[in-house]
């Protein structure tokens, strides 16, 4: 049964190479190259995605931190 999963490639010569390859059991050659990524960029990324929850449930008053609850369960339970 084929995989029904995998998405077809839009642009029509890389669909006809994929259609060719799948009827003729030939495996694609090469994987897509993905850029490499910058180092440092990803190391403040993931200092920032650390500490950013916190940081702000940390700076929410009690009040604050109330009301946004109560709207989120309005969202949530307020539609019914």
């Amino acid at each position: 049964m084929p995989n029904r999963s995998r998405k077809r490639p839009r642009d029509p010569n890389a669909l006809a190479k994929s259609i060719v390859d799948d009827a003729t059991s030939e495996e694609p050659r090469h994987e897509p190259q993905q850029r490499p990524k910058n180092a440092a960029a990803v190391e403040l990324g993931r200092m920032g995605g650390l500490k950013g929850g916190r940081a702000r449930a940390n700076s929410l008053t009690a009040e604050r931190r109330t009301e946004i609850a109560r709207r989120a369960a309005e969202a949530r339970w307020g539609k019914r």
